[in-house]
């Protein structure tokens, strides 16, 4: 995920919208985390489940990265209430559990759908992981483009991705 984020993070521009889908413990804040590295922004970036939505102000000139977890809303007037269309246009924004909810915000936006590869040495009588394997779990991310931005730039992402080892792209632009 931190490869794939740092990698991910020189294609995005202000005004890009990417909206993280996975379940619980898939990767999403570890990818934000990442992505927030290779930005170059201030703060600690940690799951905002609780603030529902953190600005972190580039350190270098770039855009902000806002980080917004739409787990808790419980439909889109709720996303729409945090006004995050005001700061689109200058930040890039990650919205984790968005899917259904955040599209509303832009015609252009990122789909990021993260979901862990597990060996079957890795998983327990329950079907989980071991607790002591999560990092460093495989995972599959299918990235789908929508709208005119993402058309042009997708085919540059996954070749951009496709050249770092271990790591191959599905997904498409729509």
């Amino acid at each position: 995920m931190r490869t794939f984020a740092e990698e991910l993070a020189g294609h995005l521009r202000a005004g890009d919208l990417l909206i993280l889908t996975g379940n619980l413990g898939a990767g999403k804040t570890t990818f934000t985390q990442s992505l927030g590295r290779a930005l170059d922004v201030s703060g600690r970036i940690t799951s905002p489940t609780f603030i529902i939505a953190r600005e972190h102000p580039s350190r270098s000139g770039g855009p902000a990265l806002v980080h917004v977890d739409a787990y808790r809303l419980a439909d889109g007037e709720e996303l729409e209430d945090l006004d995050l269309d005001s700061e689109l246009d200058e930040s890039i924004t990650v919205v984790e559990w968005g899917a259904g909810l955040a599209e509303q915000l832009s015609t252009d936006y990122l789909e990021i759908t993260i979901t862990p590869v597990w060996a079957a040495d890795d998983v327990a009588d329950t079907g989980t992981a071991a607790d002591d394997e999560i990092e460093d779990e495989r995972r599959t991310v299918d990235l789908t483009g929508h709208g005119d931005s993402w058309s042009g730039r997708m085919v540059r992402v996954h070749a951009g991705i496709s050249a770092l080892e271990g790591i191959t792209t599905e997904g498409d632009a729509s």
